[in-house]
């Protein structure tokens, strides 16, 4: 039972090219040699010697043989269909299917994201601890999507392209560091960054997941005006808020008008300009139901295609056949040469 399950990975991908097997056979047998016509010496006094001295045996015919195909000449036929045939081995032991949606994560790693005012398993962490948690539980549940991952602070960073490789993204997610891409804000550059991926890779259809604490303070794209852009070519937006949410006091608050240090509006009018929605996170629960919905606003209600990593193995008996076809030259030059 542990072979058969083993075998399983073993298959062919173009196995009709056995019917070309016993093309040589065929061949042989429809198509007869040309009979080589030569034209007799005549020599009399040869022929009348010769007839003289056989005269009175009895001539027997000689038993001519069916010429054979070599055994190497067919080791080396059956090797070719091999490789024709296309053996592969299948590396993963089931298929994912492929949604074919693109979604982008970008995450604010500036220095407010240290603000330990979340709450998960028990004790109190910060900001970013949080999002890791429910952001990496998130990928994991977009199985046959591709992923992106964008990390934003004074500047924006690709920091993995869109791929399928889930793993791969989640890894790179949780190796952020607070204040890695500088202590501001350039939800602009986020959002620009994004579409310059998107343009790259030719996207139809793909959707940005926007997660920041703050409002935008850096960076050379005003986020609006980016957002517009977005709009265009066909970006949706999903734009989070994380932590609570402090409304400015005293001075603080007359210079700047009474606002928040999150920039809610702006965020609400790049969902709004997009056709995604604004969510806002005050604690670690509602941040795992904001992804839930985003999951299940994005679902995909069918599948397109399946695939499975897989390694070629035709090299393997196409490098013996080259190597038996050493052989047989090597023999014929021998022979040649004897």
């Amino acid at each position: 039972m542990q072979w058969l399950n083993v075998w399983q990975n073993f298959e062919f991908l173009w196995p009709w090219m056995i019917a070309f097997l016993p093309l040589p056979w065929l061949v042989r047998l429809l198509m007869k040699p040309v009979q080589q016509q030569q034209t007799a010496l005549l020599a009399p006094q040869i022929m009348q010697r010769v007839s003289t001295q056989f005269a009175k045996e009895s001539l027997i015919q000689p038993e001519v043989k069916t010429r054979k195909i070599p055994w190497l000449f067919v080791l080396l036929w059956g090797l070719f269909i091999l490789a024709a045939m296309r053996p592969i081995w299948y590396l993963t032991p089931t298929p994912f299917t492929t949604s074919g949606k693109d979604m982008i994560l970008a995450v604010d790693l500036s220095g407010s994201m240290q603000k330990a005012d979340m709450y998960l398993d028990g004790k109190d962490v910060d900001r970013l601890t949080a999002v890791k948690s429910v952001v990496a539980e998130f990928i994991e549940q977009r199985q046959g999507d591709r992923m992106g991952l964008i990390v934003f602070g004074s500047q924006a960073f690709l920091q993995s392209p869109l791929t399928y490789d889930l793993k791969t993204v989640k890894t790179l997610l949780n190796e952020t560091e607070i204040g890695m891409a500088g202590n501001n804000t350039a939800i602009g550059d986020a959002i620009g960054l994004t579409l310059k991926h998107r343009m790259k890779n030719h996207q139809n259809e793909s959707v940005l997941v926007l997660l920041t604490d703050g409002s935008n303070t850096a960076g050379e794209v005003d986020p609006i005006k980016a957002a517009e852009k977005a709009a265009q070519l066909g970006l949706k937006i999903y734009t989070i808020g994380v932590g609570q949410v402090k409304h400015r006091i005293g001075l603080d608050a007359f210079f700047n008008g009474g606002k928040s240090d999150m920039d809610i509006d702006s965020l609400k009018k790049i969902a709004e300009l997009t056709h995604g929605q604004f969510f806002l996170a005050n604690d670690t629960r509602q941040l795992q139901e904001i992804y839930q919905s985003i999951n299940q606003l994005e679902s995909v209600e069918h599948e397109v295609h399946s695939y499975r990593l897989r390694s070629e193995l035709y090299v393997w008996p196409l490098g013996l056949a080259f190597l038996i076809s050493l052989l047989l030259g090597w023999v014929q030059l021998r022979k040649a040469g004897g």
